[in-house]
């Protein structure tokens, strides 16, 4: 039993990061597709310019309308939330981040499904070409789907949040 928690605890920390990471991944970057880049320090924009040419990326390079709106949705309901995230994985089992991060892992896997799709099968004219390419860019994106997938199998399996074992055990 300690060594699984010890293993809880580990993913708890993992999720701590990511959340945390990408607390300035939203401000610095990804918002940079709704915002004129006026707004941004040269070197942050510099730094996307260089990021979308090397891996080849038409949705940072040229964000479409759909891309544009998941985006928004980063901004405004995921944003707020990862602070709370982190701090919850840090002090770890707090029970009430259940339920938000439920939600947080289903919308994001969601969000990364056309966004692969997009890479893999979009003809570019600027954009990958070759498989490799594709494959390229989606590792770029890919981890954005396996952690929240991660997570939300934690949240709905995990006897350290899952409210329910903890009832069962009790009546034993």
């Amino acid at each position: 039993m300690m060594r699984a928690r010890g293993g809880a605890r580990a993913l708890e920390y993992l999720l701590g990061l990511y959340f945390l990471s990408h607390i300035p991944i939203t401000l610095l970057f990804d918002s940079q597709a709704l915002v004129t880049s006026d707004k941004f320090p040269n070197e942050l924009t510099d730094m996307l310019k260089w990021y979308a040419q090397a891996f080849k990326d038409p949705l940072i390079k040229d964000p479409p309308s759909w891309f544009k709106a998941l985006i928004f949705c980063e901004l405004v309901f995921q944003l707020p939330f990862f602070p709370f995230a982190a701090y919850a994985f840090f002090k770890g089992s707090c029970k009430w981040i259940r339920i938000p991060a439920i939600i947080y892992s289903v919308h994001t896997t969601t969000t990364l499904i056309p966004i692969g799709a997009h890479i893999l099968f979009e003809t570019f004219p600027r954009g990958p070409m070759t498989f490799q390419e594709r494959l390229s860019l989606l590792s770029i994106y890919i981890p954005y789907f396996f952690i929240p997938v991660i997570l939300l199998f934690f949240m709905l399996w995990s006897p350290h949040y899952n409210t329910l074992e903890k009832r069962k055990k009790k009546t034993r």
